[in-house]
């Protein structure tokens, strides 16, 4: 491998690496600030309506929850086309991202939940507690509720969108890798035809 594919090589893995270690310190750090405006609320005795505050926080820290895995995803499958396909065909080992895709689609349900919709499902039926406890009125319960249900249904959306992403970007990944090869040979022919004189073509 040429010292540039190296290092773009090493970069991308570190990108995952970073990614994936500040998505969980993200969902940590929106957490405990979603808690902390639910105790105050509670505490407080606010106006039912403010129950929304907090869910727009647990709202935020999915989208960048959801952001980071879903880019670290692509970057992955980018490294297994570019990479991994590429330049080790019949490597005697599998290689990593080959084979996350892999135990992945084999093993379903052998690791942890990446995009943590247990705990943010969770967080939005807790978020419904102060509300409750405020006395809403019938138009504010449905208000109330309805947004809750939105986002619990965007979690939902997301998680399907998120495990189905893996083998969307492996094809697109692929349909570029050949659409770029036709490319590359496509010049090079004409590059040839070029070079020839005018009495051999």
């Amino acid at each position: 491998m040429d010292p540039v594919r190296l290092e773009e090589f090493a970069a991308l893995r570190a990108t995952i690496r970073e990614r994936g270690t500040a998505r969980v310190w993200l969902c940590w750090a929106g957490i405990v600030g979603w808690a902390t405006l639910v105790v105050a609320e509670t505490a407080i005795g606010m106006l039912p309506v403010v129950s929304l505050v907090p869910l727009l926080v647990l709202a935020a820290t999915f989208e960048a929850v959801y952001a980071l895995h879903t880019g670290v995803e692509r970057i992955g499958r980018y490294v297994q086309v570019a990479f991994e396909e590429e330049a080790r065909p019949d490597a005697p080992t599998l290689p990593w991202e080959t084979a996350a895709m892999a135990f992945g689609r084999i093993f379903p349900s052998g690791g942890s939940d990446p995009l943590f919709v247990g705990l943010f499902l969770g967080a939005t039926l807790l978020n419904l507690v102060p509300a409750a406890l405020a006395g809403p009125m019938p138009i504010e319960i449905a208000v109330i509720g309805g947004v809750h249900l939105l986002f619990a249904v965007r979690v939902l959306r997301g998680r399907t969108r998120a495990a189905g992403q893996r083998g969307r970007d492996l094809e697109r990944f692929r349909t570029l890798a050949r659409e770029h090869a036709a490319a590359v040979a496509g010049r090079s022919r004409a590059g040839d035809a070029s070079e020839q004189p005018p009495s051999e073509r």
